[in-house]
């Protein structure tokens, strides 16, 4: 049966509000407000449906533990961070009952299951889950590539039944890739293949260089090998500041939010890129 989890009493005040529209003066758009203080949150398209914050989380939530049981998501921790003015919600759960333990010539670390869920009222995003494990060494949060995403359009009736149907496999899964990062982590790298690799995939020349030296920082604790390389990439996508030489100029907690959740989908490419791929065989 479902934990004891109601919007309530989980979810900050300040995002669990009802959601009111009202017609802009072209028929083709509406205004969405915040029901609780009538504050204007954006514009979107006549026919847009959305659930509120409160109801898309419950369900996301009751869904886990429905189908995971408790053992799997006792002692669950959740948090939230929001953009574009409490329009844009990212519900980060953590289950820390279920580990696994990931072990190098130099180093062991233990990791647990991480699910995110995203959702938006304004238009700016479909409802998202993705899938991810979180590294208590240095309590990066990790994801694992595209496979692990399911999306929805934004509706008034989220719709559980393939979200469900997934979530079934989510233990068996999080097994997987726990064998697989412990394949990574007895998958020894050379200097020449990683620095080309980053050079491949990654754009910008300076934010290669600033990886290649965020992975040898990896290296000094897990050796050199893939599990590092991945580690240096979800460090990048976990931390904004002189951890990892990739701060955040001049923003406020809107853009970080934003901006750090990009760095997340930008490490799921780069790590379902075919030559990471192909360093990790």
């Amino acid at each position: 049966m479902p934990l004891d989890f109601t919007a309530n009493e989980l979810m900050p005040d300040h995002i669990n509000f009802p959601v009111e529209f009202e017609q802009t003066k072209y028929d083709k758009s509406k205004y969405v407000i915040n029901g609780n203080t009538g504050e204007y949150i954006g514009i979107v398209g006549r026919t847009f449906k959305c659930a509120s914050h409160g109801d898309f989380f419950t369900r996301v939530h009751n869904a886990v533990s429905d189908n995971l049981g408790e053992t799997f998501c006792n002692s669950m921790n959740i948090s939230y961070d929001t953009a574009r003015n409490n329009a844009w919600v990212k519900m980060d759960m953590r289950m820390p009952n279920v580990l696994r333990k990931i072990e190098t010539d130099k180093h062991t670390t233990t990791i647990a299951p991480r699910l995110i869920a995203l959702h938006g009222i304004d238009g700016s995003c479909s409802n998202q889950v993705y899938y991810g494990a979180i590294d208590f060494f240095c309590t990066n949060g990790m994801i694992t590539g595209d496979y692990d995403k399911i999306r929805r359009k934004n509706t008034s009736g989220f719709d559980l039944e393939t979200f469900i149907n997934e979530l079934q496999h989510t233990v068996s899964d999080f097994h997987n890739t726990a064998d697989m990062y412990q394949a990574w982590a007895e998958t020894k790298l050379h200097t020449v293949d990683v620095k080309a690799l980053l050079e491949s995939i990654i754009k910008s020349d300076r934010k290669s260089e600033k990886m290649f030296s965020l992975y040898n920082q990896e290296v000094s604790n897990r050796g050199r090998n893939m599990w590092a390389l991945y580690s240096a990439f979800t460090n990048y996508a976990s931390y904004a500041d002189e951890r990892n030489g990739f701060s955040l100029r001049n923003t406020g907690n809107d853009t970080a939010a934003t901006s750090m959740w990009s760095r997340e989908q930008e490490v799921a490419k780069w790590i379902s890129n075919d030559k990471f791929l192909s360093l990790a065989a």
